[in-house]
């Protein structure tokens, strides 16, 4: 460095020496020519320190790799160094630690380009531990779940609770809080509010945008939170949407879509610019149809995501590289399923650190031993190791808030779910198994003493949403046929995606006491009969989230599947199918607390047609 400053300083001497004419300006030009050696030297210490000239010593140096390069989407057989946590070149003279890879594959981490913690049902300490070993590094997560629950204060919980957790989880502003106006949630959102969070760090963007007829009906709260975030990524929630109304859709902000169930229609988003994200869920699994998106073409904005995956899914499945895997599996070039799940979905969001090895990315990597069934043997967080062979070796604490919880407000005593008979043929809600969209049913319900009553012969049974937030005593009463139970009550506070109280049940008696069992529990999910708890999963974080460890969360939930099944239930995920029948922005017929909505028209509808 001092050769560099007395070269420099020899030059402003011969030149200003042999050029009176810039002597009478030489102060302001001495000055810029200092300025410019300032800003050189800077740059050269940076460039020593991060080693990019090859002189410095690298912290951690992987050998004998074979290296994908997502830029040619081919592997090579090489090494990589990092020191700071950052991709500095595919060599070093010298490092701290060296690790021969003796062939081993090496890949970015995954990123999920879309889902929500809350669904994991776990504290996002507990569910890093859980997806880390699955080689997912970051995740791209929309609070809405318990933002519709607390409001801003959830935005913050969600965001204290990762801040110092080796996952990367980036936020999205939740932009639909509540979702529709037909419905009662625990807070709301304005336009003002989403400015303040997108302010916030770590929040890259805004959130699916489910209320799409108010995107297309130019509601003013709407169109005011897509302008707050417009320059950052915008997500879209638009199912069965094409046409003009996707045009007009597109045109308001959102550019990307989970919702795709078929490639006509994934074909038509991609056509009018939009981003698809193939979602692999616990219920919802669109991997297998939409395959034929995964072409070099399309590649680039073809991404992968789970969005909702409940925590048995995770242990008996995995997360991300479950979907790479499937991908692969399917006939999938691996380098091609690996780039849906890495560089486009980093590039798509702006993340430009992320996603790739070559120097200047951040070292999130992961060892294969097995490249098609993508078996992982270390996971590398900004080079540090982090998992190995299913197993997380960094102590991750949980973060407590006693602001998150209590968060039931229902009054029992008040609680009916009587239904008067009335004229003509009652509305009902189909349930379509693995699916979240549902059919709309016109039944000759059971009548008894001039009410209406569950009918388990012909599964035909009462469904009720519960508000619980504000203690109104709301209650949205409806028929449903899909769930086969036979004796017996389901309840749950996981209720998208306001979160009130759902509860399926064969008669009253059991559902009053499945919504008493869940009071007492401060939220959760519970099955009942004859009155009695069969199983119960306690969720008392924002009635969404356990406190426990994973195994011990998977083996409630196991005890509740198992519970359902007793009473009758032939459905695959039950309660994952229970908390979607009261969400009012996917078709056709759904139940909050307000009523019955016929999705397709966006308004409540009466039980009986009439």
């Amino acid at each position: 460095m001092g050769l560099l400053n007395a070269y420099h300083e020899s030059t402003l001497k011969r030149v200003f020496v042999s050029n009176p004419r810039l002597a009478a300006g030489r102060s302001y030009a001495i000055l810029g020519v200092m300025m410019m050696m300032m800003m050189m030297m800077m740059i050269n210490e940076r460039l020593q320190e991060t080693g990019v000239q090859g002189r410095a010593v690298a912290d951690l140096l992987l050998r004998n790799g074979m290296v994908l390069d997502l830029f040619s989407g081919s592997f090579f057989c090489g090494d990589v160094a990092v020191k700071d946590g950052v991709i500095v070149g595919f060599g070093a003279c010298e490092a701290r630690e060296t690790i021969d890879l003796d062939g081993d594959f090496l890949i970015p981490g995954l990123i999920d380009a879309h889902m929500h913690i809350e669904s994991s049902q776990l504290m996002p300490a507990e569910f890093a531990r859980a997806v880390l070993p699955h080689g997912t590094t970051t995740v791209i997560a929309d609070p809405h779940e318990i933002a519709n629950v607390l409001g801003l204060a959830g935005i913050r919980y969600l965001l204290n609770a990762t801040e110092d957790l080796p996952l990367r989880a980036f936020l999205m502003a939740p932009s639909c809080v509540p979702a529709t106006p037909l419905e009662t949630s625990g807070a709301e959102l304005s336009a003002a509010e989403i400015t303040e969070v997108l302010g916030w760090e770590r929040v890259i963007g805004l959130g699916e945008m489910m209320n799409f007829p108010g995107v297309i009906g130019m509601d003013p709260g709407v169109h005011a939170k897509l302008a707050a975030a417009r320059g950052r990524p915008i997500d879209g929630h638009a199912p069965g949407l094409v046409g003009p109304d996707l045009w007009a859709y597109v045109l308001a902000g959102p550019r990307t879509d989970h919702e795709c169930t078929t490639l006509d229609e994934a074909r038509a988003k991609l056509r009018a610019g939009m981003h698809i994200l193939i979602r692999e869920g616990t219920t919802s699994r669109n991997l297998a149809p939409l395959l034929g998106l995964l072409t070099d073409r399309c590649l680039p904005f073809v991404h992968f995501c789970t969005d909702d995956r409940h925590p048995e899914t995770l242990l008996s499945e995995g997360h991300m590289d479950d979907i790479v895997r499937k991908a692969i599996a399917s006939g999938v070039p691996p380098e091609r399923a690996i780039a849906a799940a890495t560089i486009h979905t980093a590039r798509a969001y702006r993340l430009s650190d992320l996603g790739a090895i070559a120097p200047g990315y951040r070292a999130d990597l992961l060892v294969l031993s097995d490249l098609e069934s993508l078996q992982i043997a270390r996971v590398y967080v900004d080079g540090q190791l982090i998992a190995a062979n299913g197993r997380v070796l960094v102590d991750l604490s949980s973060y407590a808030d006693k602001g998150v919880r209590g968060t039931m407000r229902v009054d029992l005593e008040r609680l009916s779910f009587r239904i008067p008979a009335g004229e003509g043929m009652a509305r009902a809600i189909g349930v379509v198994p693995d699916q979240v969209m549902t059919r709309a049913y016109r039944v000759e319900p059971r009548i008894e003493q001039g009410e209406v009553v569950a009918d388990p012969e012909r599964d035909l049974l009462k469904l009720a949403v519960v508000e619980r937030h504000q203690g109104t005593g709301n209650v949205g009463l409806g028929l449903v046929q899909g769930f086969t139970l036979q004796r017996g009550a389901l309840a749950s506070t996981v209720a998208h995606d306001s979160h009130n109280v759902v509860v399926v049940g064969t008669n009253d008696a059991d559902m009053h006491a499945a919504v008493a069992a869940l009071t007492s529990l401060g939220g959760g999910q519970t099955a009942v009969v004859d009155g009695q708890v069969l199983a119960s999963l306690p969720l008392p974080i924002a009635g969404l989230i356990s406190d426990r460890p994973l195994s011990e969360v998977v083996t409630q939930a196991s005890a509740l599947d198992r519970a359902a099944r007793s009473l009758g239930c032939t459905l695959p995920a039950p309660f994952m199918t229970l908390s979607f029948l009261a969400l009012p922005v996917i078709p056709s017929l759904k139940l909050t607390d307000r009523g019955l909505v016929d999705v397709d028209r966006f308004q409540i509808v009466p039980l009986f047609a009439g």
